[in-house]
């Protein structure tokens, strides 16, 4: 009798310590279902193949440990709500979101659900966040410092043109950020003897309107303060920029690559590849107030010396050394 009753006692211990135990990959009865929320960047792109081998190198297998529910909004910032309830009706576990906005929509629609932002520029100032050691809400994860890189895009694009004294700055009123983006910029440009002309745009007309504005006042290059209305825009900025014989500068490196002159920011596809570990604490049971924001660490650098040549600029050697990777 007794050996009969210390082995119910055996096997009942052995089952609580089963269903005790914290989730291990691979041993899911069924996928854990992690939503991915994206207002600027593709499904499609590097970067959102970043975060798959991000996923991959934590030790999921995509079909068999996780499903990602993807939803894109191709930079319409009204079809971000829509979207982020979608998720929620789908059950997801946890939502990854790129910007502010889409991190925005996603926590209005989710105010309960861990979310995981990617490249958002502000996190304490859009009220994402409490402060970046202990978020202390449902939201955590990657910050790219936006704002404070606005100084440097600015240093840089003197640096390549010496003689710039009249730069174009076009921004989105929209935007949260913006507004941090401008005072930094209004705060360096005396320095650098740089007058600058400010134009808020959103719609292809007023980005329009915008440029034609910005070579009226006669202005030696246009910096483009990222957002993703602008990224959604940017062959249209670039074409008329060219026309205008306007060397462009932003943060995002596909300005650059379609004939920007410069291009300095931190690698979206870094940040994606590093919000995969994000997802992985949570859906092993950490909460996302006690997961610290983290900050860029690694950052591009890209000159299009093919569009500099174009426009006639001699970019000194010593910044091409520097890059990143340069376009000839």
């Amino acid at each position: 009798m007794t050996s009969v009753v210390d082995r119910r006692r055996f096997l009942l211990t052995s089952l609580a310590g089963v269903v005790a135990a914290p989730f291990a990959v691979g041993a899911a009865e069924s996928p854990r279902r992690v939503g991915v929320l994206l207002v600027l960047l593709s499904p499609d792109g590097k970067e959102a193949q970043a975060f798959r081998h991000g996923l991959r190198d934590a030790g999921y297998v995509e079909g068999r440990d996780v499903v990602i529910e993807w939803r894109f909004a191709n930079g319409d910032y009204a079809r971000l709500p829509q979207l982020a309830t979608d998720l929620v009706e789908r059950k997801c576990e946890v939502i990854v979101a790129d910007t502010t906005q889409a991190t925005l929509a996603a926590q209005r629609a989710a105010p309960t659900i861990p979310i995981v932002m990617t490249i958002v520029s502000d996190p304490v100032g859009a009220g994402l966040a409490a402060n970046l050691a202990r978020p202390s809400g449902n939201v955590t994860g990657l910050s790219i410092m936006l704002a404070e890189l606005s100084a440097k895009r600015l240093q840089l694009l003197k640096e390549a043109m010496p003689s710039l004294s009249r730069a174009a700055v076009l921004w989105n009123r929209p935007t949260a950020y913006h507004a941090k983006a401008i005072e930094s910029l209004k705060g360096v440009a005396p320095a650098l003897a740089i007058e600058l002309t400010f134009a808020s745009a959103g719609t292809p007309d007023e980005i329009a309107r915008a440029l034609e504005s910005f070579r009226r006042v006669q202005a030696q290059a246009l910096y483009v303060i990222d957002c993703p209305p602008f990224f959604n825009h940017r062959s249209m900025i670039l074409r008329l920029a060219t026309n205008g014989r306007l060397p462009v500068i932003s943060g995002e490196t596909p300005y650059a690559y379609d004939g920007g002159l410069i291009a300095y920011g931190p690698s979206y596809e870094d940040q994606m590849r590093r919000s995969a570990a994000y997802v992985d604490k949570i859906l092993r049971g950490a909460k996302p107030s006690a997961l610290p924001i983290e900050q860029p660490t690694r950052f591009d650098l890209v000159i299009n010396l093919k569009t500099a040549k174009t426009l006639g600029l001699t970019i000194p050697p010593s910044l091409p050394l520097r890059a990143d990777q340069v376009i000839e």
